[in-house]
Protein backbone atom coordinates (compact mmCIF):
# COMPACT_ATOMS: atom_id res chain seq x y z
CA UNK A 1 0.00 0.00 0.00
CA UNK A 2 1.12 3.59 -0.91
CA UNK A 3 2.75 5.31 1.96
CA UNK A 4 0.78 8.74 1.29
CA UNK A 5 -2.63 6.72 0.77
CA UNK A 6 -1.97 4.81 4.24
CA UNK A 7 -1.33 8.79 5.55
CA UNK A 8 -4.50 10.29 3.79
CA UNK A 9 -6.91 7.88 4.80
CA UNK A 10 -5.50 7.86 8.36
CA UNK A 11 -5.52 11.41 8.58
CA UNK A 12 -9.41 11.82 10.39
CA UNK A 13 -8.01 9.47 12.72
CA UNK A 14 -4.74 12.33 13.52
CA UNK A 15 -6.77 15.32 13.28
CA UNK A 16 -8.67 13.78 16.33
CA UNK A 17 -5.49 13.75 18.72
CA UNK A 18 -4.35 17.05 17.98
CA UNK A 19 -5.47 20.81 17.28
CA UNK A 20 -6.63 21.26 13.83
CA UNK A 21 -3.63 23.93 13.85
CA UNK A 22 -0.88 21.20 14.84
CA UNK A 23 -2.57 18.69 12.08
CA UNK A 24 -2.29 21.75 9.48
CA UNK A 25 1.41 22.17 10.04
CA UNK A 26 2.14 18.41 10.28
CA UNK A 27 0.62 17.63 6.86
CA UNK A 28 1.85 21.26 5.51
CA UNK A 29 6.04 19.61 6.19
CA UNK A 30 5.08 16.54 4.88
CA UNK A 31 4.00 18.42 1.40
CA UNK A 32 0.45 17.80 1.52
CA UNK A 33 -1.10 20.89 0.99
CA UNK A 34 -4.09 19.75 -1.00
CA UNK A 35 -4.84 16.98 1.57
CA UNK A 36 -4.86 19.30 4.33
CA UNK A 37 -7.69 21.41 3.18
CA UNK A 38 -10.61 19.09 2.61
CA UNK A 39 -9.82 16.66 4.93
CA UNK A 40 -9.62 19.67 7.44
CA UNK A 41 -13.14 20.69 6.68
CA UNK A 42 -14.38 17.25 6.50
CA UNK A 43 -13.08 16.91 10.11
CA UNK A 44 -13.64 20.28 11.60
CA UNK A 45 -17.87 19.70 10.47
CA UNK A 46 -17.56 16.42 11.78
CA UNK A 47 -16.45 17.37 14.84
CA UNK A 48 -19.46 20.40 15.20
CA UNK A 49 -21.77 17.70 14.25
CA UNK A 50 -20.48 15.42 16.66
CA UNK A 51 -20.50 17.90 19.10
CA UNK A 52 -24.37 19.29 18.52
CA UNK A 53 -25.17 15.98 18.48
CA UNK A 54 -23.93 14.43 21.55
CA UNK A 55 -24.85 17.62 23.32
CA UNK A 56 -28.54 18.08 22.07
CA UNK A 57 -28.39 13.96 23.09
CA UNK A 58 -27.78 14.19 26.24
CA UNK A 59 -30.02 17.13 27.46
CA UNK A 60 -32.70 15.16 25.55
CA UNK A 61 -31.46 12.38 28.18
CA UNK A 62 -31.53 13.99 30.57
CA UNK A 63 -35.34 15.74 30.02
CA UNK A 64 -36.68 12.24 29.62
CA UNK A 65 -35.07 10.48 33.06
CA UNK A 66 -36.47 13.99 34.77
CA UNK A 67 -39.74 13.35 33.43
CA UNK A 68 -39.72 10.03 33.70
CA UNK A 69 -38.18 10.44 37.51
CA UNK A 70 -41.15 12.90 38.64
CA UNK A 71 -43.82 11.98 36.77
CA UNK A 72 -46.18 10.91 39.66
CA UNK A 73 -45.47 14.28 41.27
CA UNK A 74 -46.66 16.06 38.13
CA UNK A 75 -43.35 17.88 38.29
CA UNK A 76 -41.72 19.92 35.10
CA UNK A 77 -38.06 20.36 34.02
CA UNK A 78 -37.88 23.62 36.35
CA UNK A 79 -39.52 22.52 39.15
CA UNK A 80 -37.02 19.65 39.37
CA UNK A 81 -34.09 21.95 39.17
CA UNK A 82 -35.66 24.34 41.56
CA UNK A 83 -36.47 21.51 44.51
CA UNK A 84 -32.93 19.80 43.43
CA UNK A 85 -31.33 22.95 44.35
CA UNK A 86 -32.95 24.40 47.20
CA UNK A 87 -32.20 21.22 48.95
CA UNK A 88 -28.69 21.14 48.60
CA UNK A 89 -28.59 24.45 49.34
CA UNK A 90 -30.86 24.53 52.13
CA UNK A 91 -32.81 27.50 51.21
CA UNK A 92 -32.08 29.97 48.04
CA UNK A 93 -33.65 33.30 46.57
CA UNK A 94 -35.31 33.51 43.50
CA UNK A 95 -32.57 35.28 41.69
CA UNK A 96 -29.84 32.55 43.20
CA UNK A 97 -32.22 30.20 41.88
CA UNK A 98 -32.00 31.82 38.00
CA UNK A 99 -28.34 31.61 38.40
CA UNK A 100 -27.80 27.87 39.37
CA UNK A 101 -31.12 26.82 37.48
CA UNK A 102 -29.32 28.91 34.24
CA UNK A 103 -32.91 29.56 33.54
CA UNK A 104 -34.57 33.25 33.18
CA UNK A 105 -36.63 34.82 35.64
CA UNK A 106 -40.05 34.13 34.06
CA UNK A 107 -39.02 30.85 34.33
CA UNK A 108 -38.27 30.52 37.52
CA UNK A 109 -41.34 32.90 38.78
CA UNK A 110 -43.52 30.16 37.53
CA UNK A 111 -41.64 27.51 38.21
CA UNK A 112 -41.72 29.01 41.85
CA UNK A 113 -45.62 30.02 42.06
CA UNK A 114 -46.38 26.10 41.30
CA UNK A 115 -44.31 24.62 43.91
CA UNK A 116 -45.61 27.37 46.55
CA UNK A 117 -49.14 26.06 45.26
CA UNK A 118 -48.57 23.08 45.96
CA UNK A 119 -47.04 22.60 48.86
CA UNK A 120 -43.23 22.58 48.10
CA UNK A 121 -41.74 25.46 49.74
CA UNK A 122 -42.51 29.05 51.10
CA UNK A 123 -41.27 32.56 51.08
CA UNK A 124 -40.08 33.45 54.58
CA UNK A 125 -40.45 36.94 53.94
CA UNK A 126 -43.72 38.45 52.75
CA UNK A 127 -42.66 42.24 53.16
CA UNK A 128 -39.72 42.19 50.93
CA UNK A 129 -39.88 41.06 46.86
CA UNK A 130 -39.72 37.47 46.56
CA UNK A 131 -36.65 37.49 44.40
CA UNK A 132 -34.68 38.90 47.27
CA UNK A 133 -36.80 36.81 49.65
CA UNK A 134 -35.47 33.16 50.85
CA UNK A 135 -37.01 30.24 49.97
CA UNK A 136 -37.30 27.42 51.78
CA UNK A 137 -38.89 23.62 50.94
CA UNK A 138 -41.98 22.50 53.13
CA UNK A 139 -41.77 19.17 54.26
CA UNK A 140 -43.35 17.61 51.64
CA UNK A 141 -40.83 20.04 49.49
CA UNK A 142 -38.08 18.42 51.48
CA UNK A 143 -39.16 14.54 50.68
CA UNK A 144 -39.03 15.35 46.86
CA UNK A 145 -35.98 17.31 47.40
CA UNK A 146 -34.30 14.00 48.70
CA UNK A 147 -35.81 11.56 46.37
CA UNK A 148 -34.08 14.20 43.08
CA UNK A 149 -31.07 14.51 45.24
CA UNK A 150 -30.93 10.49 45.24
CA UNK A 151 -31.76 9.92 41.91
CA UNK A 152 -29.33 12.83 40.46
CA UNK A 153 -26.26 10.44 42.45
CA UNK A 154 -27.28 7.24 41.57
CA UNK A 155 -27.78 8.43 37.35
CA UNK A 156 -24.19 10.41 37.95
CA UNK A 157 -23.04 7.26 39.20
CA UNK A 158 -24.64 4.75 36.00
CA UNK A 159 -23.02 7.62 33.55
CA UNK A 160 -19.99 7.20 35.04
CA UNK A 161 -19.49 3.40 34.66
CA UNK A 162 -15.95 2.91 32.40
CA UNK A 163 -14.76 6.55 33.41
CA UNK A 164 -11.68 7.09 35.79
CA UNK A 165 -12.34 9.68 38.85
CA UNK A 166 -9.28 11.06 36.56
CA UNK A 167 -10.94 11.09 32.88
CA UNK A 168 -14.17 12.41 34.60
CA UNK A 169 -11.96 15.50 35.78
CA UNK A 170 -10.63 16.19 32.61
CA UNK A 171 -14.19 15.68 31.01
CA UNK A 172 -15.59 18.04 33.10
CA UNK A 173 -12.43 20.62 32.60
CA UNK A 174 -12.57 20.18 29.09
CA UNK A 175 -16.47 20.71 28.86
CA UNK A 176 -16.50 24.04 31.34
CA UNK A 177 -13.59 25.73 29.13
CA UNK A 178 -16.18 25.10 26.01
CA UNK A 179 -18.54 25.85 27.87
CA UNK A 180 -17.24 29.34 28.74
CA UNK A 181 -15.99 29.91 24.89
CA UNK A 182 -19.37 29.77 23.82
CA UNK A 183 -20.13 32.13 26.66
CA UNK A 184 -17.42 34.72 25.22
CA UNK A 185 -19.04 33.94 21.52
CA UNK A 186 -22.56 34.88 22.93
CA UNK A 187 -21.26 37.86 24.74
CA UNK A 188 -19.38 39.04 21.47
CA UNK A 189 -23.15 38.43 19.80
CA UNK A 190 -24.20 41.33 22.30
CA UNK A 191 -21.40 43.94 22.16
Amino acid sequence: MDASLYFTGGIHFVFHLLTFQQACIILCLLNFQQVVYKEAVFVMKERFETFTVLIAKISRNIRKIKLQEMQEYNLKNSHISCLYYLYISNGLTATELCERCEEDKATISRALDFLEQNGYLSCESKTTKRYKSPLLLTENGIKVGQKIAERVAHVLEEVSIGLSDEERIEFYRCLSIISDNLDTIVQNYKN
